[in-house]
């Protein structure tokens, strides 16, 4: 064992032990010190943002293999057992690296090198998951590396931000909201605005502890409010259009391809009540594009891999899908104004059979184990939002700034 990183480990345990510092505790936790896998500390980690990290590991908030709960359990008991005296490596049975003996006398004020080691050889990266997503696709066809970094690294604990946390309050409001109105039609208008009120006001209080601070729940709520309202507009215009029921509010997208398992969940699955055809729905808080056209092009150019997912998804389930929208609820100050394509006019169904193939052969090249590399995106907008970008030597940077470097 690494005698730094065993020294560390027993200073995070005692930091915590003597302030009760989660954090220090959590770090600890993910050190090979513990004897907990790698996979399964970064799982109770990100669940330990949320409540204490022994009260976790004791209530098994996630589901493991029985030897990982031993471990875990293991690594509890040992923890709970902590006093003043205590003494961690032997606590925790960490063997430190033995010392090189050596023949000649130390001499105060020398120093010895170290004798150099062999390289390590390089070697190819295989995905650890045994399923896909496309956010995970998304994210390699955007950049490679962020892949890496996210889905084979776990490189760091990406804490939520306003803007996602705003995201997720939102498409809960709007799932409790449709399991009451299946339905929406131009008479339930006044009943419609009144209730979706009270839904983003229980969704924004349920993730309240999410946000930093009690003004920026309010502010986003007020935000959520008024953007809902303009929801409520679109819906009542296009009910009044085309008649349509609510059939499935944040559905399960499983689908097999060549082997591989994807795995994803639809936020609206809406069927016209005129024709019986299906009509995805996916909610959109963040930037998305603004036509058909653009939207279209992202899927050709496979830079989006999100609706094609969905829409072979739903075709597997025997729906016959007619029309993919996403609905932009991001801007307060605007129509809600869905970024619809007809599927065989907008986009083609052989477009959609590129897409697929795509995924299928991303997911080949993420499983063969013959990767060696991972380039980084040419587009610097990748960069922008990224939580890696500081890790990213390689990353490209924005004309002005080059000339700062």
């Amino acid at each position: 064992m690494n005698p730094s990183l065993a020294r560390t480990f027993a200073d995070d345990l005692f930091a915590w032990f003597e302030s009760g510092d989660n954090a220090r505790l959590v770090r600890a936790f993910r050190s090979p010190c513990s004897g907990v896998p790698h996979d399964v500390a970064a799982a109770y980690a990100v669940v330990a943002q949320h409540e204490p990290l022994l009260d976790a590991i004791s209530r098994l908030r996630i589901a493991v293999s029985a030897t990982e709960r031993e471990a875990l359990l293991r690594f509890s008991e040992r923890v709970r057992s902590i006093a003043p005296q205590t003494d961690i490596f032997d606590l925790f049975e960490l063997q430190l690296e033995p010392a090189v003996a050596s023949d000649e006398p130390e001499v105060a004020g020398d120093f010895r090198l170290a004798e150099a080691r062999t390289a390590q050889a390089p070697s190819s990266v295989r995905a650890r998951k045994a399923h896909f997503s496309a956010s995970a696709l998304n994210a390699y066809a955007e950049c490679p590396r962020k892949w890496y970094f996210r889905y084979v690294c776990a490189a760091i604990e990406d804490k939520s931000s306003s803007a996602s946390t705003y995201g997720t309050a939102f498409h809960a409001a709007l799932e409790d909201f449709h399991g009451e109105f299946p339905e929406p039609s131009p008479a339930l208008e006044a009943e419609m605005r009144t209730k979706i009120v009270g839904y983003v006001n229980w969704a924004f209080e349920r993730f309240r502890n999410e946000f930093d601070t009690s003004v920026e729940v309010e502010l986003q709520k007020r935000r959520a409010q008024r953007t809902a309202q303009r929801y409520i507009d679109w819906l009542v215009a296009e009910s009044a259009r085309a008649p349509f029921t609510v059939i499935g509010r944040e559905i399960g997208a499983n689908l097999e391809l060549d082997g591989f398992d994807f795995v994803g969940y639809i936020d609206r699955l809406d069927r016209d009540n005129r024709t019986g055809e299906v009509a995805i729905i996916d909610y959109k808080t963040g930037s998305i594009a603004t036509t058909p056209a653009e939207y279209r092009e992202k899927v050709r150019t496979f830079r989006d891999f999100q609706l094609p997912f969905y829409y072979w998804a739903r075709t597997a389930a025997g729906d016959t899908v007619s029309r993919l929208a996403l609905i932009p609820l991001k801007d307060a100050l605007v129509d809600v104004a869905p970024v619809s394509v007809e599927v065989g006019k907008t986009i083609t169904i052989g477009e959609l059979e590129s897409a697929r193939a795509r995924m299928i052969e991303i997911c080949t090249q993420l499983t063969s184990g013959e990767l060696t590399a991972f380039p980084v995106a040419r587009d610097p907008s990748a960069c922008t939002y990224c939580s890696y970008a500081n890790a990213c030597a390689d990353r490209p940077h924005e004309e002005r700034e080059r000339f700062g470097r």
